[in-house]
């Protein structure tokens, strides 16, 4: 059975709209209790600072209680917090109401196995079907019980500060932290606090309305001109439900997740902890996979989104993978993308190397990459098309090794992604411009 609703990152949708309405909410609750606790058991619900997830997480609450389920309530903390704590209160599985980098508008519904990872596409379509069944409510002396957990959130810090070589702290670090007015507005200020660094939030006054606006991964713009303006010698954005990344250097420039990905991946090699070749996707940058082949790190591509990011790791026994989104996976450490884990890792690589993040950094050189999204009447594959593969081939011979071309549809609109990696930027950029018009000419 196809997914109608689940999509690479569990539902989402405008607050308002199907499927994002407290009735739809209340039935998801009811059919995923049927199907992941069906003797009943506990599911720990936490969120990000959207105003609309209270309205969510209790008709969350409502539907999982008549279906005779227990509620853990955990309040705003990181997606990656809710997976972890899941495993770590022995949840028979998480929710975590939250868009991530969306904006406030948006909201969505996400769900952990009780390990802490995704659920199986076989367990969606499950939980699917059962939403044409009525909501169950059970008799009374059958329902289950709800009670409030934020005071249990210290012990994702611990776990997070324990991601940290044994021993190793922070102290003389300066770091701005940007928590994007989302989840992890609480922990990761404290966690790194705890760490003994000096911190200096932004993004850390929630309203309900303001997650992701001007600030977080999605806006470091702040970020940039904060960390050199106050002598720090990091910065870290994270997104509103604080599963994605970016750093900052001393100087204010960013550095993206195939960057980190690269720190990462070169500091497992020297201490030999590094599995498996390193995951990234059909975006991320050329520059990434020839840094480490130089450094003779076997690097491979999945599809774009860190659910098959994940399934390639598995499959290959990575220990690293991620997305230039900086939403990266350190399996060696947890079960999940996380922001504040991720940091962490670069952080101590600064700390046992005495490298800045920009030294750290200078090791990948970045591809420039122009990508342009061409709106077409209507969906088809644009390798299927005579005149388009026939440029593509043309163009792909010109670039040789030292480029690439990605041409796919969108999986969310009317579009096809044209994206362009060249040794110098107007050679990509023309290359683009000319499949565009391709691609333009057969979608009109």
């Amino acid at each position: 059975m196809a997914r109608v609703y689940f999509g690479t990152d569990g539902i989402r949708g405008r607050v308002g709209e199907h499927p994002m309405t407290v009735d739809f909410a209340l039935r998801l609750a009811s059919a995923a209790g049927r199907v992941l606790a069906p003797q009943g058991g506990t599911v720990l619900i936490g969120k990000d600072t959207r105003v609309s997830g209270y309205m969510f997480e209790a008709a969350l609450e409502a539907g999982f209680v008549a279906a005779g389920v227990n509620v853990m309530m955990m309040g705003p903390l990181p997606t990656p917090g809710i997976a972890y704590m899941t495993r770590r209160l022995k949840c028979n599985f998480g929710v975590v109401i939250s868009a991530s980098h969306n904006p406030f508008e948006d909201n969505g519904i996400k769900f952990f196995d009780h390990s802490g990872g995704k659920l199986s596409d076989e367990l969606e379509e499950q939980i699917e079907a059962q939403l044409a069944v009525a909501p169950l409510t059970r008799a009374s002396g059958e329902l289950g019980r709800a009670r409030r957990v934020d005071n249990t959130r210290v012990q994702y810090q611990q776990f997070c500060r324990s991601t940290l070589p044994e021993g190793m702290d922070l102290v003389g670090l300066k770091i701005v932290v940007d928590c994007a007015n989302g989840a992890a507005y609480k922990v990761a200020p404290r966690t790194l606090a705890d760490l003994g660094a000096d911190i200096v939030p932004i993004g850390s006054s929630p309203n309900g309305r303001n997650i992701n606006i001007g600030c977080g991964s999605t806006a470091p713009e702040l970020l940039q001109l904060t960390v050199p303006g106050v002598n720090a010698q990091v910065g870290i954005a994270l997104d509103g439900d604080g599963d994605r990344v970016l750093l900052v250097d001393h100087l204010g420039r960013v550095v993206d997740g195939d960057q980190l990905l690269y720190i990462i991946a070169c500091a497992r090699q020297a201490q030999g902890t590094l599995h498996g070749p390193v995951i990234g996707t059909l975006m991320s940058n050329l520059g990434l996979e020839i840094a480490l082949r130089e450094r003779g790190i076997a690097f491979e591509r999945a599809a774009v989104g860190d659910r098959y990011v994940l399934a390639r790791m598995r499959e290959t026994g990575s220990v690293l993978g991620g997305e230039t989104s900086g939403h990266i996976l350190c399996l060696d450490r947890t079960t999940t993308g996380d922001g504040l884990v991720s940091a962490l890792q670069v952080l101590a690589v600064m700390r046992q190397s005495g490298k800045s993040l920009a030294e750290l950094a200078a090791g990948m050189s970045r591809l420039p990459q122009v990508m342009l999204n061409v709106p077409i009447a209507r969906r088809y594959d644009p390798a299927g098309v005579p005149a388009i593969s026939s440029l593509l081939a043309t163009l792909e011979k010109q670039l040789g090794d030292r480029g690439r071309i990605v041409l796919r549809p969108s999986g969310t609109e009317a579009l096809i992604r044209v994206m362009v990696e060249a040794r110098e930027e107007s050679l990509a950029r023309s290359c683009a411009e000319r499949l565009a018009e391709a691609v333009r000419a057969v979608g009109a």
